[in-house]
């Protein structure tokens, strides 16, 4: 018969310096990134702020200008920044872009990059459809970086286009975003991450890596790690899911985008029961519409565990930022979803610091003054009474149900409940699931009339796989 053995309690180390060194270790390791001290870091807000830094330092700019950008826009935005780059160009410092083929969508085909090409610079298109990746191409470079002769570097949440900026005019505001500048030893990090991108896009790392000067002298008193996330890596989600397990007191989070994991859900509702003041605040309007109704269908359980959850009036919030016990903050293009944890190349900075860390909250206490809290309500009804629902506090109504899912992903996860009864389903998941149904209902149809509308796409997809795999095996071949 086995015997149960008692449990010994956890001896911990008392000695402040030796504590810090397993937290830092136990950081490093989940975040796949190291501490580097001796940085300065300036919090800047919108484009108002984030543009005009990045205008000043390109345009004292001597060695050389990169750029890792998801979205140059097509209008006078990205037109005026392109101006700017080749001016640099023909003052003969080095300027390399590398952009991202769904993310400028057809800008670089209308000529965006033209005058950029023609002055000498140096423009890279990530990761584009081809025969050798079937399925590869789907995978997005979402970073948002700017070094400039590796004495300066930018991480943020913004792209470069005219919605960011806003037009006045039309009654539309900027969005609301976050981005960082640094300097100091962090940069010659942000360098290398650059280098690896333009490897990967087609370009020469050793170009990139000569430029770079002697690692930058110290210029302030700030540590922080740059994190780099690499498709199937989850460098930032393996540290958020850290982070929410450590925070003792607060963890104030700004998303753009939250179709969170069960995982990290679970870590947000434990933190909440122990006590931590969590805050969620999300878009109530969003340029990718069905997002939102998405990430509502995941209040309920969050509310009902006390995380509170505040919706953005404005236009549209874009940043991912979050804050942890006035000690800890993070600002980069991360959300909260698994296609970024998971899928992308993404550049965030988590950074070590209490005056940072108190500007992000001051930040994000002025932005809940522009938002609705989200609360849970019996809403009565004039039948029968309804069960608990989600509702907004004055001065704004919460009006969910009236936003339809419109794509397969929003409708997946109603579908998901609705099959599997794994969460109550929320009243506005209704017409998710009518369209779901009369989807289904059409491909039926049509599979059974015309079943080569079904089996041709089919077929195309299972070529194009079967192409690259012979590709990839006589590849292999060669090199045995």
């Amino acid at each position: 018969m086995l015997r149960r053995v008692p449990a010994r309690p956890l001896a911990l180390p008392r000695d402040p310096a030796t504590l810090r060194t397993l937290a830092d270790q136990a950081l490093s390791r989940t975040a796949g990134a190291p501490l580097v001290g001796g940085n300065a870091v300036r919090v800047l807000r919108d484009a108002t702020e984030n543009y005009p830094a990045w205008e000043h330092a390109i345009r004292h700019a001597t060695v050389s200008i990169h750029i890792e950008m998801y979205i140059f826009h097509f209008d006078v935005v990205g037109r005026q920044f392109v101006e700017l780059l080749a001016a640099k160009a023909r003052e003969g410092v080095a300027v390399r872009v590398v952009y991202d083929w769904f993310g400028c969508g057809l800008a670089p085909v209308r000529g965006l990059f033209r005058p950029l090409l023609a002055a000498g610079g140096e423009v890279r298109v990530f990761n584009p459809p081809g025969l050798r990746s079937a399925l590869g191409w789907v995978r997005r470079n979402h970073r948002k970086l700017v070094t400039v002769d590796g004495r300066v570097a930018f991480v943020s949440g913004l792209c470069i286009g005219l919605v960011w900026q806003g037009q006045p005019a039309r009654g539309l505001e900027p969005w609301r975003d976050t981005g960082v500048e640094i300097m100091g030893p962090a940069v010659a990090h942000a360098e290398a991450s650059f280098a690896e991108s333009w490897r990967l896009a087609g370009g020469s790392a050793a170009d990139v890596l000569l430029m770079m000067p002697p690692t930058p002298e110290e210029a302030g008193s700030v540590y922080l790690r740059l994190i780099p996330t690499e498709p199937f890596t989850g460098n930032l989600l393996r540290l958020d899911l850290f982070i929410a397990s450590l925070a003792r007191e607060r963890l104030w989070i700004t998303d753009a985008y939250f179709i969170s994991t069960g995982p990290y859900l679970e870590a947000l509702k434990r933190a909440a029961h122990d006590g931590v003041d969590v805050r969620l605040l999300l878009p109530k309007n969003s340029d990718v519409n069905w997002t939102v109704p998405v990430s509502r269908s995941l209040y309920r359980p969050l509310l009902e565990a006390g995380v509170r959850i505040f919706e953005w009036n404005g236009t549209m919030i874009h940043a991912k930022t979050a804050i942890a016990d006035s000690r800890w903050g993070r600002v980069g293009s991360t959300n909260l979803n698994l296609n970024s944890w998971i899928g992308n190349w993404e550049m965030d900075v988590a950074i070590e610091d209490a005056s940072v860390s108190r500007t992000l909250e001051a930040h994000f206490e002025e932005d809940l003054g522009r938002s609705t809290e989200i609360v849970l309500s019996t809403v009565p009804n004039a039948a029968r009474p309804a069960p608990s629902a989600l509702t907004a506090v004055a001065p704004r109504r919460y009006r969910a149900s009236r936003r339809l899912v419109r794509t397969m992903t929003g409708v997946s996860r109603s579908l998901g409940a609705a099959v599997t009864g794994n969460r109550p389903l929320e009243s506005f998941e209704a017409m998710p699931l009518v369209a779901a149904g009369a989807l289904l209902v059409v491909v039926s149809a049509v599979a059974f009339v015309t079943p080569w509308l079904i089996a041709w796409p089919l077929a195309v997809l299972g070529v194009w796989i079967a192409v690259t795999l012979l590709v990839e095996a006589w590849k292999l071949r060669d090199k045995s």
